[in-house]
């Protein structure tokens, strides 16, 4: 499989203790060499396995979604950019938070990704926190927004990834959760697309969780989502 199809897909150890997430990392090997870890993992001695990949030559998103006073936040992402890590993600949901993250990392090679819309919500939920918007807009607004703060790409489902390429500055990052296989079931998430459709809108990367952190045979899975990300160019 080629470096750039492999450098596309980071998977997800959204897993709830370290001994799972760190048999997971072995099990694949040199087939996968992008994670993310989150607030689950994190309060299982994820900070240990972040510093264990970061030695081992892996590269490593933190998905953090800050949101917070700017102070909070600018130290926050001091802090995390201390600790070497590839990707932090904060929400995008104003200018201040992003602002003071980008303060936070100044001098760091640390890319800021803002959340723009969760690929769990729909326009219901969205109706239901008081925003009478549609995901596509809104996640285009804060797309804008993002890439004005000094972010250096965003989280957004492979729906709205077309609009953002076109809006967005050149080199902005789209990281997109929410993939899926052809036929594959979609969980929790309401807004998913495939591999293929995903990397054809404008997606850098692609985030995936339990099709194959909690497939039978994880590097079979992985390979798999490879294949089709190699497919899509």
């Amino acid at each position: 499989m080629s470096d750039t199809a492999r450098n596309k897909l980071i998977v997800a150890l959204d897993l709830p203790g370290y001994d799972e997430a760190r048999h997971l990392v072995d099990t694949l090997g040199d087939t996968v060499g992008f994670y993310k870890v989150g607030l689950e993992l994190l309060f299982a001695d994820g900070l240990d396995l972040v510093r264990e990949l970061k030695n081992e030559g892996k590269r490593v998103f933190l998905d953090m979604k800050f949101l917070d006073i700017g102070n909070t936040v600018e130290r926050a992402v001091a802090t995390a950019a201390n600790l070497g890590v590839d990707f932090l993600t904060i929400h995008g949901h104003d200018s201040k938070t992003l602002k003071a993250a980008a303060r936070g990392r100044a001098g760091s090679p640390l890319k800021l990704l803002a959340v723009t819309v969760l690929t769990s919500l729909d326009e219901a939920d969205l109706l239901e926190q008081g925003i009478a918007s549609s995901p596509a807009d809104l996640v285009l607004r804060r797309a804008r927004l993002a890439a004005d703060a000094g972010a250096d790409g965003v989280i957004a489902s492979g729906l709205e990834a077309a609009d953002v390429r076109k809006a967005a500055p050149p080199g902005f990052l789209i990281v997109t959760p929410g993939i899926r296989l052809p036929g594959g079931e979609s969980g929790d998430q309401t807004r998913i697309t495939t591999p293929e459709a995903a990397i054809r809108a404008g997606a850098d990367h692609l985030v995936v969780g339990r099709p194959i952190n909690a497939a039978a045979d994880p590097v079979n899975a992985a390979h798999a989502f490879l294949e089709h990300i190699a497919r899509a160019g």
